[in-house]
């Protein structure tokens, strides 16, 4: 085992050679089901390790003070460490089940259910050979806090999200979002020391932390946040819950179940309220749930009851109901056609903009979501605006600002950055952004299609008619000429008289 401090190109190599095991018999689309938790596994099974070894320390070599609880984040049972399976030769994966299912018991508050539901169990899929070798490969390094701090366990961690998304592109959308689109959510929500901030479609919780690292990236203490979040894929929500972990992140809830028909957060009888509401959501989700919506029993139908075959502005609803008063704030990915699509979802906008919560529509480039070739939007709102913005929208068009790719395009840096000034100045810029009132949104039928907003002035490059006039003049002028210059050279040689 290698007891050095670990790269982050050293995890990233780890990672991906774990993944290159698994290949064949596994499908990639399953990849993240089986090395998201051995990952976690060797990682607590290492911290562990390390904290015994710094209470024996501390009581003179007391091997009953070092195995106490209070010394240990995690509790990890008898016969249930990674050492223990890992010498097991048959039946590891019933050995790796029971680990699992003994350290979830043993720390229900923290751990229920982490591991998620993967066979572990089927030797046609995961034979005993390719355990072992899955299981030697992991023990290479030594993952204690002091080899592999949290901060680069979890970019690690992010970079395998992210390699798994690339491998099975088109289901992606389920569980990863671009980190270039995350940043730039991120950066509008704005989230403060002691805030709540809240996902209901979590996925894998990439943007809880990347509201976690906005603080940490202003010096500023993270540790107050808040932090929840929903989700109703069972791997998914595991995932997202190991990445809280493997992030340094302790004061977290992260809930397994359908947001839009069981919503998890309240506070007394009502829906709980948090400062900061952000999400990507699945797009045009059908059979959301619209008929138990009629009569819904947390009040989220505020604005109307969208259509049982597209549940785009159910979400943005449950998530403007979720949106704390006065300070909260939401920040929501949407499909375009959310932005002007008619009948209950023209009314629902309606009454959304008519109750002034709506700040800013920023439309985004096309093909930068997996598995989503058409472009999306960023919708904001805000439960109080000030003065300065009230009755009034801000249209951002940015669909140009993107990095074209062969199989995808991409938000850069230099993107992030002007887009995110557009938003922050608040003013009209010629082609890409437009403040607008209320009374100009009415008459477009409340319609917010950014391009009714956002006009791009048309450059004809055509000349006026003076122009045209002139430069006709001086062709003529130069034809004469040349017609004089041949004469005079035709009369030379006597050609011509």
């Amino acid at each position: 085992m290698n007891n050095g401090k670990i790269t982050l190109s050293q995890l990233e190599q780890y990672l991906s050679k774990a993944a290159w095991i698994l290949k064949g018999p596994v499908d990639a689309a399953d990849f993240k089901v089986y090395i998201f938790p051995l990952l976690f596994f060797k990682r607590i099974s290492d911290v562990y390790d390390e904290e015994y070894k710094q209470a024996l320390e501390e009581s003179g070599g007391d091997v009953e003070y070092a195995s106490l609880p209070e010394f240990h984040r995690f509790i990890i049972p008898e016969r249930c460490h990674w050492n223990d399976v890992r010498e097991i030769t048959t039946n590891v994966g019933q050995a790796l089940q029971y680990s699992f299912r003994e350290i979830e018991k043993a720390n229900q508050k923290f751990l229920y259910g982490i591991f998620g539901d993967a066979q572990w169990t089927n030797k046609e899929r995961l034979p005993d050979e390719l355990l072992i070798n899955l299981i030697e490969h992991f023990s290479q390094h030594n993952l204690s806090n002091a080899n592999a701090e949290p901060d680069i366990l979890g970019q690690a961690y992010e970079y395998l999200i992210k390699h798994f998304a690339d491998l099975t592109n088109k289901k992606a959308g389920e569980f990863y979002t671009p980190r270039s689109v995350v940043n730039l959510m991120g950066r509008i929500i704005d989230a403060k020391p002691g805030e709540s901030i809240y996902d209901p479609a979590c996925g894998t919780g990439g943007m809880l932390l990347e509201c976690i690292n906005h603080l940490k990236e202003n010096n500023q203490d993270y540790r107050t946040l808040k932090v929840f979040g929903q989700e109703k894929n069972l791997t998914t929500s595991t995932i997202a819950r190991m990445n809280m972990f493997l992030h340094g992140v302790e004061d977290f809830t992260v809930v397994r179940d359908d947001t839009l028909r069981n919503p998890a957060f309240f506070s007394g009888d009502s829906l709980a309220t948090f400062d900061c509401v952000i999400a990507n959501p699945p797009f045009s989700l059908k059979k959301w749930g619209a008929s138990q919506w009629e009569k819904d029993p947390y009040g989220r139908n505020i604005a109307g009851v969208p259509p049982d075959n597209n549940g785009d502005l159910a979400w943005v609803q449950h998530m403007v109901k979720s949106m704390e008063y006065p300070n909260g704030r939401v920040a929501v990915v949407l499909p375009h056609g959310a932005l002007f699509r008619k009948g209950k979802e023209g009314k629902i906008r309606q009454q959304l903009l008519k109750m002034d919560i709506v700040e800013a529509v920023i439309g985004l480039g096309a093909n930068i979501f997996y598995g989503a070739a058409i472009s999306a939007c960023l919708l904001v709102f805000r439960a109080f605006k000030k003065k300065d913005k009230k009755n009034r929208v801000l249209f951002i068009n940015a669909v140009d600002q993107v990095r074209g790719g062969r199989a995808q395009n991409y938000l850069e840096k230099e993107h992030i950055e002007r887009i995110y000034k557009w938003y922050r100045d608040y003013k009209d810029v010629q082609d890409y952004v437009k403040v607008s009132d209320l009374k100009k949104i009415e008459t477009n039928d409340f319609n917010l299609n950014i391009p009714l907003y956002v006009e791009k002035k048309i450059e004809d490059n055509l000349p006026s008619v003076n122009e045209t006039l002139k430069s006709l003049k001086t062709a003529f002028e130069d034809v004469v000429k040349a017609e004089d210059k041949m004469k005079d050279k035709l009369k030379e040689f006597g050609l011509l008289k």
